[in-house]
């Protein structure tokens, strides 16, 4: 394939990857070229974890980080340090072009996983993500939780987004100013959630151990860390089905026939060709961090008397 300057050899397009629902290498291949317009604002200069798959979701599959010495010399690298207080680095790879999503397609890469931050600042995050985890198949509960933590961030001054990411649960998603470190912005997130937790303990937690949470819905805000990742819009997901994770409008989660995995590789154009993009615009609502930490202050504070 000849894309822009660049000319990929794609191989074994009839390979199936998703065994139960035919779904080729090729069909993925197609897909995320079709896509790129859509997902690249979201990936640009941002170093990506691949989850590759090359017999198939039906065979364990595994994440990978490091650039391989194979990968042309024309993807974008980002040198990132392993740990933010050590000199060690390796190189990952940026996808900043189609040509690099379907390179990374043919590689059987089927999901794609970005860092918060970006290369010109990868020590300031510009997202913070929140994912909303179910102990079981509750997705009404689920909505209801998102639902509260948007009206916690907006009553702060934040612009939260919300999505579903393919598998069980929903991430929420708020663009901010690269101002603030990866440590201000999970502090931050964690008084959030923890500020949460406590209005409605019977229902949320923020304990990450399983066999803690009961049947509580675990309030993830552990992503917000240096070298975190979380799962790109509009990737698609190694599950049956191949769903895609999928950018909603708030309205949408009253929807009673919402499901995390509602949207897949098969019928996700039927729902871009009837529907704007709800985070087209996400980066313009980007805001500092620092007027928001004064109101969630605030906010504790007063439910505190």
């Amino acid at each position: 394939m000849k894309i822009d300057s660049h000319t990929i050899e794609v191989s074994n397009r009839d390979k199936v990857l998703f065994p139960d629902d035919g779904i080729t290498k090729g069909e993925l291949i197609d897909y995320y070229l079709r896509m790129a317009d859509r997902i690249l604002p979201h990936l640009e200069d941002r170093p990506v974890m691949l989850q590759r798959f090359p017999d198939g979701v039906g065979h364990k599959g595994f994440y990978q980080k490091q650039v391989s010495e194979y990968f042309p010399a024309w993807i974008t690298k980002v040198k990132i340090k392993l740990k933010q207080e050590q000199d060690e680095f390796r190189s990952m790879a940026a996808c900043n072009d189609a040509a690099t999503l379907v390179y990374l397609a043919n590689q059987a890469c089927i999901t794609l996983h970005a860092w918060l931050s970006r290369r010109a600042k990868l020590d300031r995050p510009d997202r913070m993500v929140f994912d909303l985890d179910p102990a079981a198949d509750d997705f009404a509960g689920v909505c209801e939780a998102a639902r509260h933590l948007r009206d916690m961030i907006e009553n702060v001054g934040l612009a939260p987004h919300v999505m579903t990411t393919g598998s069980k649960g929903l991430h929420v998603a708020v663009p901010l100013k690269p101002e603030a470190s990866f440590d201000t912005v999970r502090h931050f997130a964690r008084d959030v959630v923890s500020f949460l937790a406590d209005q409605h303990a019977e229902r949320y937690t923020i304990e990450s151990r399983k066999e803690k949470r009961g049947q509580r819905l675990f309030l993830d805000y552990l992503r917000n860390g240096y070298g975190q990742t979380a799962v790109v819009p509009y990737a698609v997901r190694a599950m049956a089905g191949a769903p895609i994770a999928t950018p909603l409008d708030w309205e949408e989660l009253s929807d009673g026939r919402l499901r995390s995995n509602r949207y897949t590789l098969r019928n996700i154009f039927r729902r871009l060709g009837q529907k704007d993009d709800p985070w087209s615009e996400m980066d313009r609502h980007a805001r500092p961090l620092a007027a928001a930490q004064k109101g969630l202050a605030a906010m504790i504070g007063k439910t505190a008397e």
